[in-house]
């Protein structure tokens, strides 16, 4: 079952879709990024799948993207519009997990713990800048203080699996080949709906996995 709600926020009105699974154990909330909305093939995927599997997936609109507007605001806005939502997002009385991808993904690091989150997933998390190493996120993803999922494409220029810091008390799972959207190029040896695929399965089996 899918239902559209809109959320006032302090930066303004954002909007949840719900796919709601029938025999629901959790909710999965999940903001988008920075370039894109709800759209993305990541958070389709797992908004079509996971409502089967006993998760209800809540596909989170930021108050800019509900608004039209074109350039995402400042990261501390973000948190602000997400903090504004979350009572939306625990008010069916599930557990809820925050997570989002990009920039989405970063605001579920920051403010899952405080908020009451129970885990965070982050996709195609922007480790660093493309090309600007130096300017190393890590930190938002090493203090989330609950069980975080990276999934990450294999050639995502925000940041590789293998540039990810070791023994960061998260799980990673690699999507080959994939870019930051987890797109494969077309002479890749595994096909666009496979690396999808890995994607659900992987998100799938770490959240049974947190009981």
């Amino acid at each position: 079952m899918t239902k559209i709600e809109t959320v006032s926020t302090d930066a303004g009105e954002a909007r949840i879709t719900w796919h709601t699974g029938p025999k629901a154990r959790r909710v999965l909330a999940l903001g988008h990024g920075a370039g894109g909305g709800i759209e993305a093939r990541d958070l389709a995927a797992l908004a079509a799948t996971l409502p089967a599997r006993g998760v209800t997936v809540a596909l989170v609109e930021q108050p800019w993207r509900v608004a039209g507007k074109k350039v995402a605001p400042a990261p501390k806005t973000l948190d602000t519009g997400w903090r504004g939502l979350w009572p939306a997002l625990a008010a069916p009385g599930l557990p809820v997990v925050a997570g989002g991808r990009s920039a989405g993904a970063r605001v579920a690091c920051r403010t899952g713990a405080e908020l009451g989150a129970v885990a965070v997933l982050a996709l195609s998390f922007p480790l660093h800048p493309p090309g600007k190493p130096e300017r190393s996120r890590a930190g938002e993803l090493l203090s989330t203080e609950l069980p975080t999922l990276v999934v990450q494409g294999g050639n995502d220029p925000f940041g590789k699996p293998a540039e990810f810091p070791p023994g960061g008390g998260y799980e990673l799972v690699e999507v080959p080949y994939g870019d930051h959207g987890f797109a494969v190029p077309k002479r890749a040896p595994i096909e666009q709906d496979e690396a999808v695929g890995r994607i659900v399965e992987g998100v799938a089996d770490w959240l049974a996995a947190l009981g």
